[in-house]
């Protein structure tokens, strides 16, 4: 069976990882979308926030398993039975920066293979952190997020200006 693994921060969810995710669904006979935490980022949304998301996206879906997970990568890889790493890839900037990560992915773990997908050219210009800097200023995100999500971002934005 191959399994995959398309880990991120998913702060939120954008179109552009739900293209990602449809097109790795392809590729894998069952897919884990694996939120990380990083201590180093102050997230929108609480790890408990998108996993729900990601879960009521992907509600019917019995190939998909979502999660999440610290440490390196590769050892939670290692634990679950893993072997293909899926990323997403945007710009060269993207690619410079998955592309260092995945030879040190390699070299703590050679049986552990990324994956690297071009994301389409409607969605190459999405980050999360685009996303966020619209919704702060109440823009329209519709073109960039499913509208569960669009929702979700709403009612944040709307406690945290209380």
């Amino acid at each position: 069976m191959r399994i995959g693994i398309y880990p991120g921060s998913f702060d939120p969810l954008t179109n552009g990882h739900l293209d990602i995710i449809e097109r790795s669904r392809g590729i894998c006979d069952r897919l884990v979308v694996a939120i990380a935490i990083n201590r180093e980022k102050q997230p929108l949304f609480t790890v408990d926030e998108r996993l729900e998301i990601i879960n009521h996206i992907y509600k019917d879906d019995s190939s998909l398993e979502v999660v999440s997970f610290s440490g390196l990568l590769v050892e939670f890889c290692k634990s679950q039975g893993i072997h293909y790493i899926i990323r997403g890839v945007r710009n060269i900037t993207d690619f410079e920066y998955e592309m260092t990560n995945a030879s040190v992915n390699n070299k703590l773990a050679p049986e552990i293979e990324t994956i690297f997908l071009m994301t389409k050219g409607e969605y190459a210009f999405i980050s999360s952190k685009m996303v966020k800097e619209i919704a702060s200023y109440n823009g329209d995100l519709t073109s960039l997020v499913p509208q569960f999500v669009i929702q979700k971002i709403q009612n944040k934005y709307s406690s945290i200006r209380r």
